[in-house]
């Protein structure tokens, strides 16, 4: 015992002399039951891969955080839970329920201005894989615009990311010209190559338009048909109307007073040669209007 206890006094002098009581002693920092959880999800998703053990694991990490204290909070939380999001997106990704990320994300974040850059990358590399980039349109446009962004040193590629992953594909060709001459986190060469790849995409749209006019030109043809058949069957009742009307017996009636009136207003002798012209083409009319009355036109169905 004697040997140990002096073997154990030189090892303290070894490390500076004697201990005095007014010396700190210096320990290793306890983890915070954050940081337990969050190696305990990271060891479920890669070494167990349990993602639903991962995710739960997480949400109880996060949990803990939103009720801790102030200090507690502002020491370990914003790194801690970033790193837990993390973890929480990739659970839910291989659990095929990427759907979820972006509104799972939020709820511990509230605005996506107050997004980490690392987690919003995360959500639009995961979106843009999935081919659904429209859902990141409005989230890392608002993270663009909040001034707190513009000093982070992740603003740049996350604005090139936005333009590439997202604008892009969506064919939202204005806003990315309003992004790539309104944002000062694109350098000149940057810009240049901005400004060739929304070149690009306008050209090929041009040259994909022609091609939508053309699969819908038969459906220009057939509505067009459709018209013109409607137009013949209008004019076709309307004859019908009209010729109902001219042998119908007011009409008749009303031609024969007409001739009988004209005969004594303009007194010409019916027998005399001169009113000879006037009595064939008013024959002519009448037998014109008969002929249509019983052609085979007259007398086909109307179909509606």
């Amino acid at each position: 015992m004697k040997s140990d206890s002096s073997t154990s006094a030189a090892s303290l002098r070894g490390l500076g002399g004697p201990l005095r009581s007014s010396e700190p002693v210096h320990t290793t920092p306890a983890l915070s039951p954050a940081m337990v959880l969050l190696e305990e999800a990271a060891d479920l998703l890669v070494v167990h891969l349990d993602f639903r053990a991962a995710l739960e694991t997480c949400e109880r990490a996060l949990g803990h955080l939103a009720s801790a204290h102030a200090e507690e909070q502002a020491r370990t939380s914003l790194e801690v839970k970033c790193s837990l999001c993390v973890v929480g997106i990739q659970a839910l990704a291989e659990m095929d329920r990427w759907q979820e990320v972006l509104s799972w994300v939020l709820q511990y974040y509230q605005v996506p201005e107050k997004l980490p850059p690392k987690v919003l990358e995360l959500c639009v590399l995961l979106y843009s894989k999935m081919q659904e980039p429209g859902a990141m349109l409005d989230v890392v446009s608002a993270w663009l615009r909040d001034p707190d962004n513009h000093s982070l040193p992740e603003y740049r590629f996350l604005a090139d990311l936005h333009l590439q992953r997202v604008l892009l594909p969506l064919g939202c060709l204005s806003e990315a010209e309003e992004l790539v001459a309104g944002s000062a986190a694109f350098g000149e060469e940057q810009r240049l190559d901005a400004r060739q790849a929304i070149h690009m995409a306008r050209q090929q749209q041009r040259h994909e338009h022609p091609v939508s006019e053309e699969a819908q030109e038969p459906n220009q043809a057939d509505s067009s048909s459709h018209k013109f058949l409607s137009v013949l069957m209008l004019l076709r009742r309307l004859w019908d109307s009209a010729v109902s009307h001219v042998f119908s017996l007011p009409f008749k009636k009303s031609l024969l007073a007409a001739l009988i009136l004209c005969l004594l207003v303009v007194r010409f002798d019916p027998a005399s040669p001169s009113s000879l012209p006037f009595l064939v083409k008013l024959a002519q009319i009448f037998h014109r209007i008969r002929e249509a009355m019983f052609s085979p036109l007259y007398q086909l169905p109307v179909q509606d």
